[in-house]
Order: structure tokens, then C-alpha cells, then sequence
């Protein structure tokens, strides 16, 4: 069953409806996996348009998605009048983004009112197997009372 109350709605239906509306994610093909209370998943299949000079995905995708998981990942837990912003994030780039998709799996480390610390880790598949090759650490803002932000 949903977590869903008057002040914070379904996180599936929120998270799929913001995603809907983001460009860059559409851009790198990136898509949505798992989706719960205080944890996101997006799921990229590399291609020569998210790729670098020798054939990895690019750092900048890779922080992307794993960005925008830390970001869904609070968001699940905000109130439904605020939105999301990060304000500031630092990510390891632990060995190449190379291999059959990627897997950003942001999770919330601990959520405040105004603040939320999350993280996510990106792991290469392939094989079968898998390989941590990205670790980010955010910070997200709650903002509430914008116009445009919050939906």
C-alpha cells in the first residue's frame, strides 16, 4: 500500500510525474526502476550519446543520474506543497561506467525539514554481475511557497 496522506502523496505517482517532465534524463534515455519511501532507482543503457572519448559512459551522465536519485529519493519524503533542489553534492568516480546498463540508487541518509542529506551509489551490470562505480553524496533543499516548484 502507498504511504499516501493529505501532506504527502503517493511517492510513486510523484516521483513518475516529476520524472515525466525532466529533459536531460529524456536526453540520456535514462528511465525509472524502483520507487519507495526514501529510495529512487534510474536505470541507463549506455549509448554513443552519453558516451566519452573512450567509450564510457560520460561522468556527466553518471552524476546526472545518480544526482536526480538523491533528489527522487527526498522527494518521496517531502510534504506535497514543497519541491526539490539540490544545493550541493560531491561524487567518486570509482572505475570506468562501462557495461550492459547503469543503476543509480539513491537513498535518503537522513531527512529534515529544510535539509536532507541522501545518497547514491551507480553500479555498472553486466554479465550478470555487478560493480560500484560511482558514489554521490547530496544535499537537498525542501522548497516550499515557489511558483513552479512543488508539482
Amino acid at each position: 500500500m502507498p504511504d499516501e496522506t493529505p501532506s504527502r502523496p503517493d511517492p510513486v505517482a510523484r516521483v513518475r510525474a516529476s520524472f515525466a517532465k525532466q529533459g536531460l534524463m529524456s536526453h540520456l534515455g535514462a528511465t525509472l526502476g524502483r520507487i519507495a519511501p526514501g529510495e529512487v532507482e534510474i536505470v541507463l543503457t549506455p549509448s554513443d550519446r552519453v558516451s566519452q572519448q573512450h567509450g564510457f559512459v560520460h561522468a556527466g551522465a553518471v552524476a546526472a543520474i545518480a544526482d536526480s536519485a538523491a533528489g527522487y529519493s527526498a522527494l518521496t519524503l517531502m510534504p506535497a506543497s514543497a519541491g526539490v533542489l539540490t544545493t550541493e553534492f560531491k561524487i567518486n568516480l570509482l572505475a570506468p561506467a562501462a557495461g550492459d546498463r547503469l543503476v543509480a540508487r539513491g537513498r535518503v541518509v537522513k531527512a529534515g525539514r529544510t535539509l536532507t542529506l541522501a545518497q547514491a551509489e551507480v553500479f555498472a551490470e553486466k554479465d550478470g554481475g555487478s560493480k560500484l562505480v560511482a558514489l554521490l553524496t547530496a544535499t537537498l533543499m525542501t522548497i516550499e511557497g515557489r511558483e513552479g516548484i512543488g508539482d
